[in-house]
């Protein structure tokens, strides 16, 4: 299994968003949340960093720091990947679209 917390938008408590850089997302077909997807977290370079699964509603959520990051998607619907800066820390939100 694998050891990520199960993907929500909502943060586990106790975040403090003033030092904590969170990226979060939904991965899509359209306007259609995918579920069981592969997210994968690239940083800058293009270097893998961390990976999770989307829930069922094609949420996913990274702790990062800030920076540019590629969020890359592999799902039985497609692959899709978007480019994401956080230029803070607090929480920033992207769409990943899979065809």
């Amino acid at each position: 299994m694998c050891g990520a917390p199960k993907q929500t938008e909502q943060l586990p408590p106790g975040i403090d968003l003033a030092r904590e850089t969170v990226l979060i997302g939904r991965v899509l077909v359209g306007d259609q949340p995918v579920g069981g997807a592969f997210v994968r977290l690239l940083d800058r370079t293009g270097e893998f960093t961390a990976e999770v699964v989307s829930s069922a509603t094609g949420d996913f959520r990274f702790f990062a720091g800030p920076g540019s990051w590629t969020l890359r998607a592999l799902s039985r619907a497609g692959t899709g990947e978007t480019l994401l800066t956080a230029a803070s820390p607090g929480v920033h939100r992207a769409e990943v679209f899979v065809n």
